[in-house]
Protein backbone atom coordinates (compact mmCIF):
# COMPACT_ATOMS: atom_id res chain seq x y z
CA UNK A 1 0.00 0.00 0.00
CA UNK A 2 1.34 3.08 -1.10
CA UNK A 3 1.36 6.31 1.15
CA UNK A 4 -0.52 8.06 -1.75
CA UNK A 5 -3.35 5.62 -1.36
CA UNK A 6 -3.45 5.74 2.19
CA UNK A 7 -3.66 9.55 2.09
CA UNK A 8 -6.60 9.27 -0.13
CA UNK A 9 -8.51 7.20 2.02
CA UNK A 10 -7.93 9.46 4.77
CA UNK A 11 -8.86 12.74 2.51
CA UNK A 12 -12.52 10.72 1.63
CA UNK A 13 -13.01 10.13 5.41
CA UNK A 14 -12.26 13.90 6.23
CA UNK A 15 -14.49 14.69 3.61
CA UNK A 16 -17.11 12.41 4.93
CA UNK A 17 -16.53 14.03 8.14
CA UNK A 18 -17.04 17.71 7.06
CA UNK A 19 -19.95 16.94 4.28
CA UNK A 20 -22.64 18.04 7.23
CA UNK A 21 -20.12 21.60 8.35
CA UNK A 22 -17.78 19.99 11.16
CA UNK A 23 -15.59 17.32 12.45
CA UNK A 24 -17.76 15.65 15.57
CA UNK A 25 -15.83 13.69 18.31
CA UNK A 26 -17.00 10.83 17.59
CA UNK A 27 -15.79 11.28 13.51
CA UNK A 28 -12.76 12.21 14.43
CA UNK A 29 -12.45 9.17 16.72
CA UNK A 30 -13.69 6.32 14.13
CA UNK A 31 -11.51 8.30 11.81
CA UNK A 32 -7.92 7.46 13.71
CA UNK A 33 -9.91 3.76 15.09
CA UNK A 34 -10.19 3.20 12.06
CA UNK A 35 -6.57 4.03 10.72
CA UNK A 36 -5.06 1.98 13.83
CA UNK A 37 -7.14 -0.98 12.89
CA UNK A 38 -7.87 -1.30 9.82
CA UNK A 39 -5.50 -3.42 7.29
CA UNK A 40 -5.38 -0.97 4.08
CA UNK A 41 -3.93 1.36 6.78
CA UNK A 42 -0.74 -0.86 8.07
CA UNK A 43 2.57 1.22 7.99
CA UNK A 44 0.69 4.45 8.12
CA UNK A 45 3.04 6.63 10.29
CA UNK A 46 0.29 8.39 12.40
CA UNK A 47 2.92 11.14 13.35
CA UNK A 48 1.55 11.99 9.69
CA UNK A 49 -2.39 12.45 9.94
CA UNK A 50 -2.32 15.95 11.02
CA UNK A 51 -0.48 17.05 7.79
CA UNK A 52 -2.49 15.01 5.85
CA UNK A 53 -5.62 16.16 7.43
CA UNK A 54 -3.86 19.66 6.55
CA UNK A 55 -3.43 19.01 3.31
CA UNK A 56 -6.88 17.84 2.62
CA UNK A 57 -8.51 21.04 4.22
CA UNK A 58 -6.54 23.25 1.98
CA UNK A 59 -7.48 21.39 -1.30
CA UNK A 60 -11.24 21.49 0.16
CA UNK A 61 -11.20 25.18 0.48
CA UNK A 62 -9.69 25.96 -2.66
CA UNK A 63 -11.77 26.21 -6.08
CA UNK A 64 -13.99 23.42 -6.93
CA UNK A 65 -12.25 21.68 -3.54
CA UNK A 66 -14.38 18.91 -3.12
CA UNK A 67 -14.49 18.08 -6.56
CA UNK A 68 -10.82 18.34 -6.61
CA UNK A 69 -10.47 16.23 -3.17
CA UNK A 70 -12.58 13.14 -4.34
CA UNK A 71 -10.98 13.60 -8.02
CA UNK A 72 -7.43 13.18 -6.24
CA UNK A 73 -8.41 10.60 -4.10
CA UNK A 74 -9.80 8.08 -6.62
CA UNK A 75 -6.80 9.08 -9.54
CA UNK A 76 -4.55 7.53 -7.04
CA UNK A 77 -6.47 4.48 -5.70
CA UNK A 78 -6.17 1.32 -7.65
CA UNK A 79 -9.48 -0.19 -8.88
CA UNK A 80 -9.82 -2.39 -6.14
CA UNK A 81 -9.94 0.00 -3.24
CA UNK A 82 -12.67 1.94 -4.86
CA UNK A 83 -15.16 -0.19 -2.25
CA UNK A 84 -12.79 0.62 0.51
CA UNK A 85 -13.18 4.34 0.06
CA UNK A 86 -16.90 3.99 -0.01
CA UNK A 87 -17.23 1.94 2.89
CA UNK A 88 -14.91 4.05 5.12
CA UNK A 89 -16.73 6.87 3.95
CA UNK A 90 -20.45 5.17 5.37
CA UNK A 91 -18.58 4.21 8.22
CA UNK A 92 -17.45 7.88 9.35
CA UNK A 93 -21.04 9.36 8.45
CA UNK A 94 -22.95 6.77 9.92
CA UNK A 95 -20.99 6.62 13.21
CA UNK A 96 -24.42 8.93 15.09
CA UNK A 97 -26.50 6.19 13.11
CA UNK A 98 -28.23 9.65 11.86
CA UNK A 99 -27.20 10.67 8.34
CA UNK A 100 -28.02 14.42 8.15
CA UNK A 101 -28.86 15.75 3.95
CA UNK A 102 -25.57 17.06 3.06
CA UNK A 103 -24.19 13.67 4.20
CA UNK A 104 -26.38 12.02 2.08
CA UNK A 105 -25.73 14.18 -0.90
CA UNK A 106 -22.01 13.83 -0.38
CA UNK A 107 -22.21 10.16 -0.23
CA UNK A 108 -24.16 10.13 -3.30
CA UNK A 109 -21.60 12.31 -5.15
CA UNK A 110 -18.90 9.78 -3.96
CA UNK A 111 -20.65 6.52 -5.48
CA UNK A 112 -21.34 8.53 -8.94
CA UNK A 113 -17.45 9.02 -9.19
CA UNK A 114 -16.73 5.67 -7.85
CA UNK A 115 -16.40 2.71 -10.24
CA UNK A 116 -19.27 0.77 -8.06
CA UNK A 117 -22.32 -1.06 -8.36
CA UNK A 118 -25.87 0.15 -6.78
CA UNK A 119 -25.74 -3.46 -4.71
CA UNK A 120 -22.42 -3.05 -3.52
CA UNK A 121 -23.20 0.51 -2.37
CA UNK A 122 -26.05 -0.97 -0.54
CA UNK A 123 -24.36 -3.72 1.34
CA UNK A 124 -21.72 -1.60 2.56
CA UNK A 125 -24.45 1.42 3.61
CA UNK A 126 -26.44 -1.96 5.64
CA UNK A 127 -23.38 -3.11 7.16
CA UNK A 128 -22.75 -0.12 8.88
CA UNK A 129 -25.85 0.65 10.13
CA UNK A 130 -25.38 -2.74 11.60
CA UNK A 131 -22.13 -1.99 13.09
CA UNK A 132 -23.51 0.90 14.79
CA UNK A 133 -26.46 -0.04 16.10
CA UNK A 134 -27.18 -0.39 19.89
CA UNK A 135 -29.51 -2.05 22.12
CA UNK A 136 -33.01 -0.23 22.70
CA UNK A 137 -33.05 1.64 25.82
Amino acid sequence: MTSQAQDALIHVMIVAATSDSAITEKELTRITALIDRLPVFEGFDRTRLETVANQCADILNGQDGLDKVLDDAIAVLPAKLQDTAYALAVEVTAVDLYLEQEELRFLELLRDKLSLDRLTTAAIEVAARARHRKLPA
